[in-house]
């Protein structure tokens, strides 16, 4: 297995952490829910990530709840000194798997201690808000109450560095108001590109940008014209939609998930993809034609059940 470039790093939460990190979700059972078929499996997928260079991994006490952060710690405590465990609070799971949203502050504080106790850690390295929105897009609205509440905890010691996720450009600048910012997790890949202006503007501010979805989610990237960069690149269309990414900005880092060793390489290979300046156009065709599509598109209705929140995304 190819071991990870250590010069592409991007600075997350004062640390260099490498651009190609790991995405926890799809360790839980089916609909991110209940625990896995193969539990040995997602331990071998989270130490060969880390074995491979990993140190940058994305999880959240609400996938399972508990599994993945419960697997994180079984698998990889007493954590090595560069690696950044990053979470996210703002749901949680009721009893038949439904997604609800838990942003008041007493939610956020349970779910920080929930996070520490399962993680193993006396404090969370970083903690994105996970703002509801439009479910995988954001929605405009305060979030001041949110991030105050999660700042109180910075300040108590419980929590080191704070990002945000699912959120707009103009709540943002409101958080920032608030406290610092280091990093911002929004859905976007090479055919959804409604934040390239916000990717500009928070990699001018040196903070991170991390997409959740980077092969499609539930719908994942097909394309013919993707399929035909792969074939001359001898790689895969994933492969090649997660090398996209990279050259798309350096403040880009990658979560992409699994829970196959096989798959976990496939990943990681991608880091290895160099992309010429003609390959790089002709993807970001693609992407342009995506997004006329989608503006002839209307959009689906908001619902919270573990139906739409499959574990075939790749977060």
């Amino acid at each position: 297995m190819p071991n990870l470039n250590s010069t592409d790093t991007f600075t997350l939460a004062g640390r260099p952490v490498r651009r190609m990190g790991y995405g926890a979700m799809q360790l839980a059972g089916p609909g991110v829910f209940g625990p896995p078929k193969d539990r040995d499996a997602c331990i071998a997928v989270l130490r060969e990530a880390v074995a491979s260079g990993v140190n940058h991994i994305d999880t959240s006490d609400f996938y399972g709840p508990h599994i993945t952060n419960q697997l994180i710690r079984e698998a990889l405590h007493p954590y090595r000194d560069d690696l950044t465990i990053v979470t996210k609070l703002g749901a949680i799971r009721s009893d038949d798997g439904a997604w609800l949203p838990a942003l008041e502050p007493d939610d956020l504080r349970r779910g920080v201690h929930d996070n520490l106790r399962n993680l193993g850690v006396d404090a969370l390295d970083v903690v994105n808000i996970r703002i509801m929105g439009n479910i995988h897009s954001p929605a405009e609205g305060s979030i001041a109450k949110q991030v105050a509440a999660l700042a109180e905890m910075q300040r108590e010691g419980l929590v080191k560095h704070i990002g945000l996720s699912n959120v707009t450009a103009t709540q943002i600048e409101e958080a920032q108001r608030i406290v610092e910012i280091v990093c911002v997790q929004n859905h976007y890949n090479l055919v959804h590109r409604e934040d390239d202006a916000l990717v500009g503007q928070l990699a001018a501010q040196g903070i991170a940008y991390v997409p959740f979805f980077p092969l499609g989610g539930f719908t994942p990237i097909q394309s013919s014209a993707l399929s035909d960069v792969a074939r001359a690149l001898n790689a895969t269309p994933m492969q090649v939609a997660l090398a996209w990414l990279l050259h798309r900005s350096p403040n880009v880092l990658l979560i992409p998930g699994t829970s196959s060793v096989a798959h976990l390489r496939e990943n990681m290979q991608a880091a290895q993809l160099r992309l010429s300046d003609a390959v790089l156009t002709e993807l970001d065709a693609i992407g342009h034609a995506g997004s006329e599509r989608r503006s002839h598109t209307v959009t689906p209705s908001r619902s919270f059940s573990a139906e739409n929140l499959s574990t075939r995304a790749q977060h």
